[in-house]
């Protein structure tokens, strides 16, 4: 009995040891497994991005050509945005007001009213009217004068004005009288435009195929233009690259510049 008992505790330590030993192997290869497999992630993230740049199958090159424009867009931008300090720098032209100067569908590259500044602007607003143009030569567009885009009534839920700006008015100023042509008046008198006397400082603005003000009560509907109100100055277009543009914003039922 005694020694069937000492048998028998001989033989449950040496199962225990063998378990104890087994218990500790597992969980060696338990540890070894769950270090693979945060290895194995990293390893398979760094291979991802290997194959995005290197790789030669369809989808790796359409990444590639994907990534690029989005870069070389966003270098453009910010060149532009460098030079114009306006954002957007670049509008389109959605109507034909300006014609035969500025088309309907060209693209429009802005700038902040302060830079490339003519001779003798007005005040400090970095712009030259059409009368001042006319005088110095200062020409844009074909014709005297700076062209703006500016938001009418200074809305700028409404879309955006594409016009040159014909002179300044100060306040209460009768301008039907003291600056303006009669061609473009419509044979109006001041008491007949809501507009005159001028209700604060600003500018009388036109488009060159349009026969008339902006604001002889007409389309579009503005009052005198503030400064603040204008959104850039245009200088120079480029031909028909506006119409893809347009034809995104009007899928995406947003506007351009025009009226």
């Amino acid at each position: 009995m005694t020694d069937a008992s000492a048998d028998g505790s001989g033989r449950t330590e040496e199962s225990l040891d063998d378990s104890s030993r087994t218990a500790a192997a597992v969980r060696a290869d338990a540890g070894d497994g769950s270090d693979d497999e945060g290895h194995g992630s990293g390893d398979d993230s760094d291979g991802l991005i290997h194959h995005v740049l290197n790789g030669d199958d369809e989808t790796a090159i359409y990444v590639r050509d994907i990534a690029s424009v989005v870069a070389v867009v966003a270098v453009v931008g910010l060149v532009l945005f460098g030079i114009s300090g306006v954002w957007p720098p670049l509008v389109a032209v959605e109507s034909g007001s300006m014609e035969p100067n500025i088309h309907k569908g060209d693209m429009v590259v802005l700038v902040q009213e302060d830079r490339f500044v003519g001779d003798d602007p007005v005040a400090e607003t970095g712009l030259v009217t059409a009368e001042r143009g006319r005088e110095n030569g200062h020409e844009t567009f074909g014709r005297g004068g700076d062209v703006i885009v500016y938001a009418p009534n200074g809305n700028p839920a409404e879309t955006p004005v594409i016009h040159r700006v014909h002179f300044w008015v100060e306040e209460s100023e009768n301008w039907v009288e003291t600056s303006a042509d009669p061609e473009y008046t419509g044979g109006r008198s001041c008491a007949e435009i809501r507009s005159c006397p001028a209700p604060h400082d600003g500018f009388i603005t036109k488009g060159d195929g349009n026969s008339g003000y902006d604001q002889l009560d007409g389309e579009p509907k503005t009052t005198v233009v503030r400064p603040e109100w204008i959104m850039g100055k245009a200088t120079f277009r480029i031909p028909w690259l506006g119409n893809i543009r347009l034809l995104v914003e009007s899928l995406l039922s947003v506007g351009a510049v025009g009226s």
